[in-house]
C-alpha cells in the first residue's frame, strides 16, 4: 500500500476535524469532498469572493446524507480575525486555501491581494496558533520561484518574484517559519503547479487556461495564447492535491513539518502542446474544432517562461506519489468539463 492508502485507512478508523478555508472554491470543495468521503467531521470558511454555493451543492449530491451531515459551514473573511477563531476552534487540521489566487489580479489590485493573502493568513496562523491545531496546511504556488529558469526546480532555488501575488507567498511562508520559531506551530506549505480539475472556474479574464479554453473550444469561441505558445507548464489533476493535502496534514515526523513542497507531476508541457491535447479529445464531440488554429498575442505581464518541479522531497518527506499525468487527469475530467461548460 502507499503512504496515501495507508493515511485513508488510518483516518477511516480514527476520523478528525479539518477546517478548510476557501470551501467554496475549486480546490476548496474537493477536500470537502475527499474528506467527507473519507467519514471526516469537516467544517468550512468561505466568503463567496472566489468560491461558488455551486460547488458545494455538488459535493453534497455527489456524497452520502450521512457523510454530508458531517459537515457545517461558516460564511465569513479570513481578513476577520474573529472569524478565524471561530473557525479554528476545536479543529485538529487546517487546510488553508483562501485566497486571492490570479497573477494579473495581483498586480491591479496589490493591495487586494495583500490583504487576502498576507493578512488573512497571518490571522489564520494566529487564530491556529492559538486554538493549538495540530497542523496548519496552506496553499503556497510556483509563481515564488518568480525568474528562476532552473528546471526542474527545487525547493531551495527561489528567484525574485515577479507579481505582487508571489509575493504575498513568499510572505506566508517566511511567517509560517517565524510562527514555527516563536510559537512552534506546526505548518507544511504546498507549492501548488498550474492544478487543474472539475469545478475549476472558466469563467472571467482571471480564468485558469484548462477550463477557460476547454469552455471556448465547445463553444467555438477564439482561444488567444499569450506569447509564442512555447511557454510550459507543470499541469497537475487536482487527485494528486488532494493527496498531498491530506499526507501533509498527517505526517507523524515533525521533521517534515515547517517547510514548503513542490507539489506537481515533475512533467512540463506547453501551451501548444496543451492546446493540441485538448482540441484532440473534444472534436469528436465537437466537429468545428477540426482543424482549429489559436491566436497568438502579446506575452502577458508577471508570467515566467517555463515552469517544472522537482518533486522528490514531497515523495521523501510526505510519501507523495503523483496517480494523474496531465492525460490521465484530463481524461479523467473530461466528462465532467463537457457537462459543465457546454
Amino acid at each position: 500500500m502507499t503512504a496515501y492508502e495507508l493515511l485513508q485507512e488510518r483516518l477511516r478508523q480514527a476520523p478528525k476535524v479539518w477546517l478548510i478555508t476557501g470551501a467554496a472554491g475549486f480546490i476548496g470543495s474537493n477536500l470537502v469532498e475527499t474528506l467527507l468521503r473519507l467519514g471526516q467531521t469537516v467544517r468550512g470558511l468561505d466568503d463567496f469572493s472566489a468560491g461558488y454555493q455551486r460547488n458545494l451543492d455538488e459535493v453534497k449530491a455527489l456524497v452520502a446524507p450521512g457523510q454530508w451531515a458531517r459537515f457545517t459551514f461558516i460564511k465569513g473573511d479570513i481578513r476577520d480575525l474573529a472569524v478565524c477563531r471561530q473557525a479554528c476552534a476545536g479543529v485538529d487540521y487546517t487546510l488553508h486555501q483562501a485566497a486571492l489566487g490570479s497573477v494579473p489580479r495581483s498586480i491591479e489590485d496589490p493591495l487586494l491581494a495583500h490583504a487576502a493573502n498576507v493578512t488573512g493568513f497571518l490571522n489564520l496562523l494566529v487564530a491556529a496558533r492559538d486554538a493549538r491545531v495540530a497542523r496548519l496546511v496552506y496553499a503556497s504556488s510556483s509563481a515564488v520561484y518568480g525568474n528562476e529558469t532552473s528546471m526542474p526546480i527545487q525547493e531551495h532555488q527561489l528567484g525574485r518574484p515577479l507579481s505582487p501575488y508571489a509575493a504575498t507567498k513568499f510572505m506566508d511562508e517566511l511567517y509560517s517559519e517565524v510562527f514555527a520559531r516563536c510559537y512552534q506551530t506546526a505548518t507544511i506549505g504546498l507549492r501548488y503547479f498550474n492544478v487543474f480539475g472539475p469545478r475549476q472556474d472558466p469563467d472571467g479574464a482571471y480564468a485558469a487556461v484548462i477550463p477557460k479554453w476547454i469552455a471556448s473550444m465547445i463553444q467555438n469561441e477564439a482561444i488567444f495564447i499569450n506569447g509564442d505558445g512555447e511557454t510550459s507548464r507543470d499541469f497537475c489533476y487536482i487527485a494528486n492535491v488532494m493527496q498531498a493535502n491530506l499526507l501533509a496534514a498527517a505526517e507523524p515526523n515533525p521533521e517534515a513539518a515547517n517547510r514548503a513542497y513542490n507539489i506537481a507531476v515533475g512533467e512540463r508541457t506547453s501551451l501548444n502542446q496543451l492546446y493540441r491535447n485538448l482540441r484532440d479529445r473534444l472534436v469528436a464531440d465537437y466537429p468545428h474544432l477540426r482543424g482549429a488554429q489559436p491566436t497568438y498575442r502579446d506575452f502577458r505581464a508577471g508570467d515566467v517562461r517555463h515552469s517544472q518541479a522537482d518533486i522528490h522531497q514531497a515523495m521523501e518527506k510526505l510519501g507523495f506519489r503523483p496517480t494523474h499525468t496531465i492525460s490521465q487527469g484530463l481524461d479523467e475530467a473530461l466528462g465532467w468539463y463537457k457537462r459543465s461548460l457546454s
